[in-house]
């Protein structure tokens, strides 16, 4: 047994991530596997730093990374409705910036061993934002939210995803109670609108960087 492994869950996640980039740079995507969130955002600053507009979409795993706190640090501009004290008109206003930023920043529900990226969303601000405008794309997502093929992503973000989310914004729906999906038409349902990315968008570059963590819901 000597010179084995002894943290076989972080072991099939290097082996499952690195067939997960492999099919996903099949599919017209630049990814990438790495350690930690350190690693994560010094790459994604090689790839992205020299842009001067960023957007940020909901993403509790982006946030982790510190990138807004550097990338102002560096004098850039920076489009988060998450930022506090906006009206909902202002955060309309930012959310629009957002798909029109030079580099669009956020993570995935649910990205697929066989190389395609899910997402749901409530108002569409990321899932437009994400297919098309920015002049690149940087999609972060730990290896939690890997899925073996595509019908599992799905699932993933329906059993997973979306009642954590929709718990952790104290939104009214059932799932947010129960932990279950009802397929509810809750006035705060956030799962509203679905894309997959089954391959690379024509005229917008997406980057994914999958790190060996969990990370985000």
């Amino acid at each position: 047994m000597d010179g084995q492994p002894t943290d076989y869950p972080q072991w099939l996640w290097e082996k499952l991530g690195q067939h997960c980039v492999e099919n996903l740079g099949k599919h017209g995507f630049k990814a990438r596997l790495v350690d930690d969130i350190d690693a994560a955002r010094d790459w994604i600053l090689e790839l992205a730093g020299h842009f001067e507009s960023f957007g940020f979409g909901g993403s509790d795993t982006v946030r982790r990374l510190g990138l807004i706190e550097r990338l102002k640090q560096m004098g850039k501009t920076i489009y988060d409705h998450w930022q506090p004290g906006l009206s909902l008109e202002e955060i309309h206003r930012v959310r629009l910036a957002q798909g029109r930023a030079d580099c669009f920043l956020c993570s995935a529900n649910a990205v697929s061993l066989t190389g395609e990226i899910v997402n749901v969303d409530g108002a569409g601000n990321r899932t437009a934002a994400m297919s098309f405008g920015p002049r690149q794309v940087v999609i972060v997502a730990g290896m939690n939210k890997v899925a073996p093929d595509l019908n599992a992503a799905l699932q993933r973000v329906k059993e997973k995803a979306a009642p954590m989310r929709a718990r952790s914004l104290n939104m009214a729906t059932p799932c947010a109670e129960t932990g279950l999906c009802t397929d509810c038409n809750a006035p705060q349902r956030i799962c509203r609108i679905t894309t997959i990315l089954h391959r690379c968008p024509m005229t917008t570059p997406v980057a994914v960087v999958l790190v060996r963590r969990s990370l985000g819901f």
